[in-house]
């Protein structure tokens, strides 16, 4: 790959080998996995690649200086030094949104974010010969990383987080971030040719996620980004690589998901959102209902209590999850008797994989059955622990 640059993935911490995947299935160079982010090497095309494509990554953001600082003269340097005006275009402003500092001597971030800051709009101001950067209109995100003394610059290239796909009208209460959804389909190992059900489908994330996926269909098909804005865009390789992407979605598979929720608006929210998936695909503004009473619904949705809650198919699959949590409840109690409640997925479900997203640590002793495994990941802001069960 010729003219490669750095860049990060940021995701999910512990949705970190989901995005490694997905990196290394687009012929992108990874180069580490850190927590709650993947370094990686790319072209333009690569990058927007990423943009468009990564199902579990939150951002994509370039990578404009790494450097070892262990003071505030050796980070000014460093980020003095970095070519911010091969990246930031003339009249735009620059922004240092976020620093992470992390077992290194540079810790207040407040300083650290300042310094940088004035670092780069003083380069900025001297290639570009302006006495400041503009205060008012777009601007360039910068986010500072500092991980054992090594500095990492990264400046955003994707604007809205990429959770923001386009297809939800209505989350409901405390639903479950895209992103999030993507990554634990992808690491629950489903594909395309198992049935998969989530009996507490609420807005439908996992049921969408997992019917893209099975389409083929890129989830930033339908949105913009901000590097568009820098110096770096290339209009023509953008069209060429959306055009790739849309050429691969294939909405004639068969495809066997359905999903259930004991709230009928849930539901009913579940079966708009899936409704603008093809207008996204396609480029025409997604409507704000169910296109057509003869459009044939690509999930299967059904008002239903989880106890309720059958195989549709006759093959064994994957039940996917997101069991109401206590937070989402108001009481934890309810939803350790909603766990207990789960065993009965079991007889209805049998020989199905089971693989559970929750933030109670203790899921196993109120479900009656020790995980195959089990590892952290986060859901935005709230910890959470994904379950996997081989067999119920």
């Amino acid at each position: 790959m010729k003219d490669t640059m750095p860049a990060v993935a940021l995701c999910a911490a512990g949705a970190e080998k989901a995005v490694s995947n997905e990196l290394r299935k687009m012929n992108l160079k990874v180069e580490e996995s850190l927590y709650g982010r993947v370094r990686f090497h790319a072209d333009t095309a690569g990058l927007y690649q990423a943009l468009i494509g990564l199902r579990a990554a939150d951002r994509v953001l370039l990578e404009a200086a790494r450097f070892n600082a262990a003071d505030f003269d050796a980070l000014f340097e460093g980020a003095a030094g970095a070519q911010w005006e091969k990246i930031v275009p003339k009249g735009l402003g620059l922004k240092v949104a976020k620093v992470r500092s992390n077992r290194s001597q540079l810790k207040a971030e407040t300083s650290i974010q300042s310094v940088v800051h004035k670092a780069a709009a003083q380069r900025l101001c001297g290639k570009y010969k302006v006495n400041r950067l503009p205060e008012d209109g777009k601007t360039a995100e910068v986010r500072v990383y500092v991980e054992k003394d090594t500095v990492s610059l990264l400046v955003d290239l994707s604007g809205d987080p990429l959770f923001k796909r386009g297809y939800r009208s209505e989350g409901g209460a405390a639903p479950l971030r895209e992103t999030t959804a993507a990554s634990i389909i992808l690491l629950s190992g489903w594909k395309r040719k198992f049935p998969l059900y989530d009996p507490f489908c609420g807005s439908g994330t996992i049921l969408i996620e997992a019917l893209m996926y099975a389409w083929d269909m890129a989830p930033g098909l339908g949105r913009r980004f901000a590097i568009e804005d820098l110096l770096i865009a290339d209009g023509k390789i953008e069209k060429s690589v959306r055009e790739e992407f849309k050429s691969k979605i294939d909405f004639s598979r068969l495809v066997r998901i359905a999903g259930s929720d004991e709230d009928s608006r849930s539901v009913s929210i579940a079966s708009s959102n899936t409704a603008r998936l093809k207008d996204i695909a396609e480029g025409r503004e997604p409507q704000k209902g169910i296109r057509s009473a003869n459009d044939k619904a690509a999930i299967g949705l059904k008002t239903l209590p989880m106890s309720e809650a059958r195989s549709l198919f006759q093959d064994t699959g994957f039940l996917v999850t997101n069991p109401p949590y206590g937070k989402r409840l108001g009481d934890q109690s309810q939803s350790e008797q909603i766990y207990r409640e789960m065993v009965g997925l079991a007889e209805r479900f049998a020989g199905w994989k089971l693989a559970v997203i929750t933030d109670h640590s203790g899921f196993e002793s109120f479900f009656g059955k020790k995980a195959d495994s089990c590892r952290e990941i986060s859901n935005g802001a709230i910890p959470s622990f994904f379950y996997q069960y081989d067999v119920l």
